[in-house]
C-alpha cells in the first residue's frame, strides 16, 4: 500500500521541483519516509501537490542525483536502501541553525544571548 503525504507547495518560495526534494528530504529526517520506502508515483505526487507532473519528474531525478532515491523500471521511485538518514537529518538542524541566528543577527542579539533564548527555550516545559 502506497503512504499519502501532505504536499505543501507556496510558489512564491522558490521552484517547486526544489521545494518537493526538500520536503522528501524533511520527511526522512522526521522519520516519516524510511530507507526502501516507496514515493507516490510522479502522477499522483503531482495530483495530490497540484503541480505539473514534470516538475515531480525533476524533483525526483534531483533526489536521484545526490543519492537519496532510485528509479526502479516498471516499480517507481524508492528511497535507497543505503541512503544516510543521520547525514540528513543534521543538514536540516544546520539549516534551521543558521536560519535561527540569521534572525538573532538580524535582530541585534549577539551569540550567547542567542544561545541562552535557545537554552531556555529548550528547557521549557
Amino acid at each position: 500500500m502506497e503512504v499519502r503525504y501532505l504536499w505543501h507547495i507556496e510558489p512564491e518560495k522558490g521552484p517547486i521541483y526544489a521545494q518537493i526534494a526538500a520536503e522528501v528530504k524533511r520527511m526522512l529526517a522526521r522519520g516519516e519516509l524510511a530507507p526502501g520506502g516507496k514515493l507516490p508515483s510522479a502522477r499522483t505526487l503531482a495530483e495530490e501537490a497540484r503541480v505539473n507532473p514534470n516538475t515531480v519528474v525533476h524533483a525526483y531525478a534531483e533526489l536521484e542525483r545526490e543519492g537519496i532515491t532510485e528509479t526502479r523500471r516498471g516499480l517507481g521511485t524508492f528511497v535507497r536502501e543505503d541512503v544516510d538518514v543521520e547525514a540528513i537529518r543534521r543538514s536540516e538542524l544546520e539549516a534551521a541553525a543558521r536560519a535561527y541566528l540569521r534572525t538573532a543577527r538580524a535582530l541585534g542579539v549577539d551569540l550567547d544571548a542567542a544561545r541562552e533564548v535557545l537554552k531556555e527555550v529548550a528547557d521549557a516545559p
